[in-house]
C-alpha cells in the first residue's frame, strides 16, 4: 500500500472532520481505549503505562501554538519531544513529528512522521480498523502514540482534537495539563455557554496532576475550580503551596518575564502574548511542581520562544506570504480567534505613512458563526470571499450575500476557489497595500501551497 493509497483509505473508512463536520465526530474513549490495547497487545496503551511525560494540551483557541511553544523549549533544553496537533494545513504527516536539538550544530528542526510509516501502519491493521470502526480522528491518534512511542520520546505534548472530556486523547495520563481559553466554538457539540465548554475542555484535569488555565473569566473560572476540587488539585486556596492549578494570567512572574521573552519570539501575532504567557507558566509548572525532574533554564526558554517556527514547523499563526504587497494568513476560524487578530490588521493599515488600502481573501466553514465572524472584520477593506476544498464549506456566493446584507456599501466579491480569489486580490493590490487571508485552517493549507507553488 502507498502513502496516498493509505490516506485515501482512511479518507473512505472514516471520513475526517474537515470533510464531513460533526459526522466525523464520535464522542466517548471505549473505541480508543480496545484500539490502544489491540495495537500494543496489552490491556493498557503506551501513553497510561507513561513510559515518557505527556503534558496534555486543550482550548478553543491557541492550544496549537501553545503546543508548540512548549515543545520548542523543551527542545531547546536538549529533550527529545514529541508533538501531536490537528489538523494539518499542507500535509497529514504534519500531525505528528518529533523536535530534537543536535548537539553537534545545535540546530533543531522537526521530524515528521513518514509517509512510508502511515502506509503500513494502515496496511498491517486494516482488519482491525474494520471490526472497531474508529473513528478518523481516533485512527490518526493511534498512529501518533504508536509512532511516539517507537521514537522513544522523553516527552510528549499532545493537543487535543475537539473538547476534552470525550475525544479520543483523552487516555492519556499526563504530567500536567494547560487549558488556553473558553470561547464559542462547536457549540453543536461542545454546548451552547462558555460554563458548558468549559466543562468539556475540564474533562482533560486529572486526579492529582497540575493544570494550568491560560485565561480566567468569571462564567468559566467556578467550572474549573470545581474540576480542580475534585481532581484533589485545588488546595487550601490559590495561593497556598498545595495548590496544583494556576491561572496564567494572574502569575505575576509571567508579568515580570514577559518583555523579556517576548520580542524575539517568531510569532509575531499580538494574540500570542497570551499563549506565551500560558506556556511559560506551563513549562514553569512543569520544571517545579512535577516528579519528572525537568531542567530547563531561563535561556531554554528565550531560545525556544525565540525559534518556535524553525524549531517545529508551525505554520498559519499571523504569518508572512510575500513583502510586496505584503501578505499574511492567519488560521483564526471563529469568532474568539478572528477578534484576537482583526485589531494588529487594522492598526497596520493605519500606522504608515502613506495610503494603505488592505485586501482580505476570506472564506469560512459553514458550521460556524458567520455572522459574528462577519461582524468582527473591519469594513474599510476591499473583500474577496472564496471557499476551502470541503464539504463542509460555505459557498462564496453566500458569504458574500451575508456580508452584503451587513455592509452594502463596501467592495466585495465571490470567487469559487482560493487560487482565483489570490489572484484578484494580488492583481488589484498595490505594492505597498496589505493582502490578508484568513478564516479557516482549511483555507490557509490551500494558500500555503497556493505560495509555495
Amino acid at each position: 500500500m502507498s502513502y496516498n493509497e493509505a490516506i485515501n483509505y482512511l479518507y473512505a473508512i472514516a471520513p475526517p472532520f474537515h470533510q464531513v463536520g460533526a459526522a466525523a465526530y464520535k464522542p466517548g474513549l471505549d473505541t480508543m481505549r480496545r484500539l490502544m490495547a489491540e495495537l500494543t497487545h496489552s490491556s493498557t496503551h503506551p501513553l497510561t503505562r507513561s513510559p515518557f511525560p505527556v503534558i496534555h494540551v486543550a482550548g478553543t483557541n491557541g492550544k496549537g501554538s501553545t503546543s508548540h511553544l512548549i515543545a520548542s523549549c523543551l527542545a531547546a533544553a536538549g529533550y527529545k519531544v514529541g508533538l501531536y496537533t490537528s489538523p494539518h494545513l499542507v500535509s497529514f504527516c504534519e500531525r505528528v513529528r518529533v523536535i530534537e536539538t543536535s548537539h553537534i550544530t545545535h540546530q533543531t528542526s522537526p521530524c515528521l512522521i513518514s509517509e512510508d510509516y502511515v502506509a503500513d501502519f494502515v496496511a498491517q491493521h486494516q482488519t482491525l480498523f474494520a471490526e472497531l470502526q474508529p473513528s478518523f480522528f481516533e485512527l490518526t491518534t493511534a498512529m501518533a502514540f504508536c509512532w511516539l512511542a517507537e521514537q522513544q520520546v522523553d516527552v510528549a505534548v499532545i493537543e487535543v482534537g475537539l473538547g476534552g472530556l470525550l475525544d479520543a486523547t483523552n487516555i492519556v495520563l499526563p504530567a500536567l495539563t494547560v487549558i488556553t481559553n473558553i470561547g464559542y466554538d462547536h457549540t453543536d457539540l461542545l454546548g451552547t455557554t462558555l460554563a458548558e465548554i468549559a466543562t468539556q475542555k475540564a474533562g482533560i484535569m486529572k486526579p492529582g496532576v497540575p493544570c494550568v488555565i491560560g485565561e480566567s473569566h468569571p462564567e468559566t473560572d467556578p467550572v474549573f475550580l470545581d474540576r480542580a476540587r475534585a481532581c484533589n488539585i485545588l488546595g487550601e486556596g490559590l495561593e497556598t503551596t498545595d495548590c496544583r492549578i494556576w491561572f496564567a494570567d494572574q502569575c505575576g512572574f509571567m508579568r515580570r518575564q514577559r518583555l523579556r521573552l517576548a520580542p524575539d519570539c517568531e510569532l509575531k501575532g499580538d494574540y500570542q502574548q497570551k499563549n506565551m504567557q500560558t506556556a511559560y507558566v506551563a513549562l514553569q509548572v512543569l520544571r517545579n511542581y512535577t516528579s519528572f525532574n525537568f531542567h530547563l533554564s531561563p535561556i531554554n526558554l528565550q531560545e525556544g520562544f525565540a525559534n518556535v517556527v524553525r524549531y517545529t514547523g508551525l505554520r498559519g499563526r499571523w504569518e508572512t506570504l510575500a513583502t510586496h504587497p505584503l501578505t499574511i494568513c492567519d488560521t483564526g476560524h471563529n469568532s474568539h480567534g478572528v477578534s484576537t487578530y482583526v485589531q494588529q490588521l487594522q492598526a497596520l493599515t493605519h500606522h504608515t505613512s502613506h495610503i494603505t488600502h488592505l485586501h482580505i481573501v476570506f472564506g469560512m466553514v459553514a458550521d460556524k458563526d458567520i455572522d459574528a465572524v462577519l461582524r468582527l472584520l473591519p469594513a474599510d477593506a476591499h473583500y474577496y470571499f472564496t471557499q476551502p476544498a470541503s464539504h463542509r464549506a460555505l459557498p462564496a456566493d453566500e458569504l458574500l450575500m451575508k456580508w452584503q446584507l451587513l455592509h452594502p456599501d463596501v467592495p466585495a466579491q465571490a470567487f469559487s476557489s482560493i487560487a482565483e480569489a489570490l489572484a484578484h486580490a494580488q492583481q488589484a493590490a498595490q505594492p505597498d497595500d496589505i493582502i490578508f487571508i484568513g478564516g479557516s485552517n482549511y483555507l490557509i493549507g490551500e494558500t500555503i501551497r497556493y505560495y509555495e507553488k
